[in-house]
């Protein structure tokens, strides 16, 4: 995937604040960095789907970012 460098970014930015004692700031980039490839894979599958003439019910990936059910 294309988007994917902002993962290896935001992975860097962990290993930094790890490396320099900011437990607070990694612990939040933990959580950052699994909303991000969330985000990541949604985007992709709804563009996969679009592209073989699937479209997804509104508000259905809104529901899953949200911690609903996977769709």
């Amino acid at each position: 995937m294309q988007q994917d460098w902002v993962l290896d970014v935001l992975a860097d930015l962990r290993t930094f604040a790890r490396q320099n004692a900011y437990s607070a700031l990694a612990e939040q980039l933990d959580d950052t960095i699994l909303v991000a490839a969330a985000d990541i894979h949604r985007v992709a599958s709804c563009r996969a789907g679009k592209k073989n003439g699937h479209e997804r019910q509104a508000g259905s990936a809104h529901h899953w970012a949200g911690g609903g059910e996977n769709p």
